[in-house]
């Protein structure tokens, strides 16, 4: 192992440490959307004195807080001793400007799967999210897990968490083809169940007062002949069946003025009565013939007769 002072690595490891500064310091905003930093010169220098492997990557670490991300390099222009990285990064690694941090380079397995958590809703109302997500980590070189990445659309930052990476806690995403998995955002509620609302009871009193529907009754309407003659012999109160069958048992019961005057008790017409007025009953029963026989009969009605009026000539 060798160990040259003054340059801060032994062997073909690279360590440093710098004090960090945000991108903003020497006016390069397009930090913000990556994960690159920018080093001294005298870094290249001995980069380039060891055998690293490009891309070249490396772990960022801030002992104080104990918090550990992973990051490139984009140029080595910075002033010696200085090293300026993305905002959102040194607030990752809870650095203030100003702040020591530990430099050493890394090499990372290419990631094969991503988690990723947005903080907000508001990322999933884009009208196309992982098209968005795809251009955004073109300009990251490696993912840690429990990080939280910046995603620029729109003049909006949204912050996006590091979930869980695959094959390790830290992966490259360099000219890989990686799996990318949506975790609901930090602040989706899930919408409330309706709770299900109970069947009205059923009132009996209500139900009572309904009245029932009235039921069919054939034959109840007026009489109509079938001559167009009006039935004036009709009456209304013999329109309902009961009443016709009242009607109809009226009519088959003899009339008072038809039969004769009996003083016999209980004796009825074409009956025989056995007892005291055994020949009074028979000589009524005689006498009823004789009383028919003298009704005169019943003129009948005179037929219809077609062709019965008067003639007429067309000639007048």
């Amino acid at each position: 192992i060798w160990y040259f002072e003054g340059y801060g690595y032994r062997g073909s490891t690279f360590e440093q440490t710098y004090r960090c500064y945000p991108a903003s310091f020497i006016d390069k905003p397009q930090l913000e959307s990556g994960d690159k930093i920018i080093m001294p010169p005298s870094a290249l220098d001995r980069l380039a004195s060891l055998h690293i492997e490009y891309p070249m990557l490396f772990e960022v670490r801030n002992t104080a807080a104990e918090r550990t991300s992973h990051c490139g390099v984009l140029e080595f222009i910075a002033e010696e001793g200085m090293i300026y990285m993305p905002y959102w990064m040194m607030q990752n690694l809870l650095l203030q400007e100003g702040d020591m941090v530990f430099i050493k380079n890394a090499n990372l397995p290419k990631g094969t799967y991503v988690k990723l958590q947005p903080h907000t809703t508001d990322f999933l109302d884009i009208s196309n999210p992982k098209a968005i997500l795809e251009k955004t980590l073109r300009n990251y070189s490696c993912l840690t897990t429990g990080d939280s990445i910046m995603v620029a659309y729109n003049n909006k930052k949204y912050y996006i968490d590091i979930v869980e990476t695959k094959p390790a806690s830290a992966i490259s995403i360099i000219e890989t083809d990686c799996e990318v998995d949506f975790a609901p955002p930090l602040d989706y509620k899930e919408p409330e169940r309706p709770k299900p609302t109970a069947p009205p009871s059923a009132d009996p009193a209500a139900e009572a007062q309904v009245e029932e529907e009235p039921k069919f009754s054939p034959f109840t309407g007026p009489g109509r002949r079938l001559d167009g003659k009006p039935a004036k012999d009709l009456d209304a109160s013999s329109s309902s069946p009961a009443k016709r069958q009242a009607n109809a048992t009226n009519s088959v019961q003899p009339s008072a003025s038809s039969t004769p005057q009996i003083t016999a008790p209980r004796k009825t017409t074409g009956k025989l009565v056995f007892g005291s007025g055994g020949s009074q009953s028979s000589k009524g029963t005689e006498k009823v013939p004789e009383k028919d026989a003298k009704e005169e009969p019943k003129k009948e009605e005179p037929k219809f007769s077609a062709f019965t009026g008067k003639k007429y000539s067309l000639k007048g």
